[in-house]
């Protein structure tokens, strides 16, 4: 190892995490990105330690995966790019740098593998928070090999984190004693056996129950409706809300008939902020009734813009905000939208906002700079959401629905809460054209895969524009539509009422490592304040 290596071995992990993940196809390599960052800590610490900054050598390869797997924020939000490129990648390196000062004084071997407790920790803390961005969550980097990850079921994406951890740290065992100690690999059977079982078993398994699963007989006749509108030239601009109601209805009109059971439009298919305390008075909702009158079966899932009204500054939320000529406060709302022939219209808002693009983080705070946090839509300020998850259900229909609006989507324990509620279908309404042709919205459809297999759930998604899909309880994409194309998908899809272990338990992976974590640094301090 020389110092020309040492650079390569960091640039080489920022473009294996690269090249592996979705929709790159290499996945495999996701299970050795982590190894050559290995081995440049461990030359680091050996060589470096006193003569140069961690940082300038080690948040390089973060900083290189971020880029070259999220860049396409950029076509929607130039400052929302760099915001969450750099300061995720940020994040990345302070999680690696704690795990290497908070293990130097531990076996060198013991410390590889408490690398999981730190990074798991990181990616599970980082699901909650104002900032929170888990688009390159580990286990989201098996998404497009779903039939080798069934076991999600058990473990949530996570348990895919792990995994990818594990087979990293027993591959880089490996070559540090036969690569750098020059010993055989029969003198290292052991780790041999350890790295195949590791990679074996949970492939047997998970083949296991993907053949053995079965999914019940319980159907529904869903249409999916993509209008295919312009998001930044036509939808909040020079197309009208009534055009684009009528839009949306008459494409599902050519394909429902009887039988139908549910009508799915995409997020903002109503892109104007509606009254909710009014919303049975507009025009808007007559044309949704009428539509419905045609078959008294019929429901629709659609995305709209709404608003709330509060009386008083005490009524309003803190993302409220204030009208100009009157003493009264709103909140504007990324809306789900549930219509029947036999209930009173039902409201989902938004809960998971994009930090820096729905919402301004830590409001309370920062409450003066919120108007920097640009609504993809026009609106200035944070939008307002909801703080804990509603379904939408028909009395005496056994229907009932999870309506996960765009960017929750890559929540598995959040949808694991509305399932949790009683949802036996996972709707997703998107709008993924802010993106452009990029690898962003074939990201967003892939994870949704993910939580057909984490929940046992068909997911029936409906974008704006491209990809809006139907997904099976195994996470296989049955039915798709093209990019940038007007269109609709009609398909039976099976309801589920079972809970899986994951659905129940949530996050139990992440919050064992988050536990071993705090432990591992105790146990360093131990060790340190002995040795001194």
């Amino acid at each position: 190892m020389n110092k020309k290596k040492f650079l390569l071995a960091l640039l080489a992990s920022g473009l294996l995490l690269s090249v592996s993940w979705p929709v790159s196809g290499i996945s495999p390599l996701i299970f050795v990105s982590f190894i050559p960052l290995f081995i440049a800590e461990d030359y680091w610490i050996k060589n470096y330690f006193k003569k140069y900054n961690f940082f300038l050598y080690f948040y390089p390869p973060f900083l290189i995966w971020n880029i070259l797997t999220t860049w396409w924020i950029w076509n929607a939000s130039a400052g929302g790019a760099i915001m969450a490129i750099v300061s995720n990648a940020l994040l990345m390196f302070f999680t690696f740098w704690l795990w290497s000062v908070s293990t130097r004084k531990i076996n060198e071997v013991l410390r590889i593998f408490l690398f999981p407790l730190f990074w798991i920790s990181f990616e599970y803390l980082h699901h909650d928070w104002d900032l929170t961005w888990p688009w390159l969550t580990l286990g989201n980097g098996l998404a497009m090999i779903t039939k080798y990850i069934q076991w999600y079921e058990y473990t949530g994406p996570f348990g895919g984190s792990l995994w990818i951890l594990m087979i990293n740290g027993i591959i880089y065992q490996l070559i540090k004693k036969v690569y750098f100690k020059q010993e055989t690999l029969k003198e290292n059977l052991k780790w041999l056996s350890l790295l195949i079982g590791t990679v074996l078993l949970p492939v047997i398994c998970s083949l296991f129950i993907f053949y053995r699963y079965q999914e019940k007989f319980n159907p529904l006749n869903v249409v999916v409706v993509q209008p295919n509108i312009d998001p930044y030239n036509e939808k909040f601009t020079s197309l009208t809300q009534e055009y684009q109601l009528h839009k949306a209805l008459q494409l599902a009109s050519t394909e429902i008939d009887q039988s139908t059971d549910l009508v799915v439009t995409p997020e903002t298919t109503l892109p104007q902020n509606i009254n909710e305390d009014e919303f049975a008075l507009t025009q808007e909702d007559t044309i949704i009734h009428k539509f419905l009158q045609q078959n008294a079966k019929l429901k629709m899932l659609m995305g709209v813009s709404t608003l709330k009204v509060y009386n008083s500054k005490a009524e309003a939320t803190e993302t409220a905000r204030k009208f100009i000529d009157a003493d009264m406060y709103f909140d504007i709302f990324n809306t789900a939208a549930f219509f029947s022939n036999k209930e009173k219209d039902q409201f989902y808002h938004k809960s998971r906002l994009v930090p820096g693009v729905e919402k301004m983080p830590f409001p309370k705070f920062f409450k003066l700079f919120e108007s920097f946090a640009i609504e993809l839509g026009g609106t200035s300020g944070s939008l307002g959401s909801q703080k804990e998850p509603s379904v939408f259900k028909v009395k005496g229909d056994e229907l009932c629905i999870a309506s996960i609006i765009c960017y929750e989507s890559i929540y598995g324990g959040l949808v694991g809460d509305f399932v949790s509620k009683g949802a036996n279908l996972i709707g997703i309404i998107t709008n993924d054209g802010w993106w452009g042709d990029t690898p962003g919205y074939k990201q967003h459809l892939n994870y949704a895969s993910l939580l057909a297999i984490e929940h046992r759930r068909s997911v029936v998604r409906s974008a704006n524009t491209g990809i809006s899909a139907i997904i099976n309880q195994t996470g296989e994409i049955t039915n798709a539509t093209n990019w940038w194309e007007e269109s609709t998908l009609k398909q039976t899809v099976n309801l589920n009422n079972e809970l899986t272990f994951y659905t129940r338990f949530g996050d139990w992976i992440a919050f064992l490592m988050l536990i071993g974590a705090f432990f591992s640094i105790i146990l360093n301090l131990v060790i340190k304040s002995k040795t001194n």
